[in-house]
């Protein structure tokens, strides 16, 4: 909730802001007729809209009905907000400004990576505490990317870490979207990751990005990881999606 109300002033604020220089543009050099208009300029709205997507402005990459003549209406003439809005999903796996800009492409307007709130935009919070450490990010899509993204120095998709340990994922050899790493890893670990090493750095924490595509592996890697370590240095478990409890 934090993290959505502070998503919805940021929008309100772009909004607020595009509206002063669609007025500075309109009267850039007469400052008596700026003050006749300052009685006249648009009210602040007292509110702000939040969408859900799938299924409610999008399905797939099909907007439904007439979802862009209304997200339109939001808009001034001159392409300023009139209403701010935000949309809020617990889906993910891309970055917000992809998202953001994959929306823009669909609707028709220009949506800012400030009014895309996926169910992983409040790790954004947890930047300070784990910036520098060893994470794992779970999930479809890009999960590593979209932590990267957030400010986490060092990620690793959980599909990345599993191809370090062959006998982690016993069906691993029968599934085509897992990437194996080298045979020789060992000898090219400090080349293909030179920052840290997944054998001696202890990983710091897991985060649930998105909805994984292999729930089993997925569930087995992460208990794992728990259990390879001892009681009094436990790995924490961040997630948004109350389905990963209930697997």
């Amino acid at each position: 909730m934090k993290g959505f109300r502070a998503a919805l002033a940021r929008a309100s604020a772009r909004s607020r802001a595009e509206l002063q220089v669609a007025r500075r543009r309109r009267h850039p050099s007469d400052p008596a007729r700026r003050l006749s208009h300052s009685g006249t300029a648009p009210a602040r709205p007292s509110f702000g809209i939040a969408f859900d997507i799938d299924g409610v402005i999008l399905r797939g990459r099909s907007p439904i009905g007439g979802s862009p003549q209304a997200i339109r209406r939001l808009y001034s003439e001159d392409g300023t907000l009139k209403i701010p809005f935000l949309f809020l999903t617990n889906g993910g796996g891309v970055p917000e400004h992809k998202r953001a800009q994959e929306l823009s492409e669909l609707l028709g307007v220009n949506i800012s990576p400030a009014q895309v709130v996926h169910g992983s935009s409040p790790y954004k919070e947890l930047v300070n505490r784990f910036e520098n450490d060893l994470i794992i990010a779970v999930g479809k899509g890009e999960p590593a990317a979209v932590m990267v993204d957030y400010g986490f120095r060092k990620v690793l998709s959980i599909d990345e870490y599993s191809s370090y340990f062959g006998d982690i994922d016993p069906l691993a050899p029968f599934k085509k979207w897992i990437v194996q790493q080298p045979d020789n890893i060992n000898l090219m670990s400090e080349k293909v990751h030179p920052s840290y090493d997944v054998f001696e750095e202890r990983v710091k924490g897991v985060f649930v990005v998105s909805d994984p595509v292999d729930w089993g592996r997925d569930l087995q890697v992460t208990l794992s990881m728990f259990r390879c370590f001892k009681r009094n240095l436990l790995v924490p478990l961040f997630l948004t999606l109350y389905k990963i409890v209930n697997a």
